[in-house]
């Protein structure tokens, strides 16, 4: 599975985001679509996922200002992020998966990653 992240960019704190993961050798709806993020000097960590099943999973500091969706259509899983904060400022992955629903957060439940797209958020 080839996945390909975009929509990164520089926004003001209060501002919103979308961004996007195509597919490509595998469909996003026979997996766990994972978004993970790495600010600088930080570990990877997770974001939000959307389930094979469509149950939805998200980090506590994201839970209400992100939402994650997927198009099926276009095998496509998004990431709109809104009420951005400067503590958002990183990089931005996507992922792919089969992990099963007690492990949807580590790093490891996902085989397959995008190259990442740069979310800055300027106070």
């Amino acid at each position: 599975v080839q996945l390909q992240a975009s929509g990164g960019g520089l926004v003001q704190a209060g501002g919103s985001l979308r961004l996007s993961c195509a597919a490509s050798g595998g469909t996003v709806s026979t997996y766990t679509m994972g978004w993970s993020r790495q600010a600088p000097g930080k570990e990877r960590e997770f974001v939000a996922a959307f389930r094979w099943t469509g149950t939805t999973y998200y980090q506590d500091s994201t839970r209400g200002r992100f939402t994650v969706s997927r198009d099926n259509a276009k095998n496509t899983v998004y990431l709109q992020m809104n009420s951005l904060k400067p503590d958002d400022t990183a990089v931005y992955y996507c992922a792919a998966g089969r992990p099963p629903a007690g492990s949807i957060y580590p790093r490891a439940s996902y085989n397959y990653w995008g190259q990442g797209t740069l979310v800055t958020v300027s106070s």
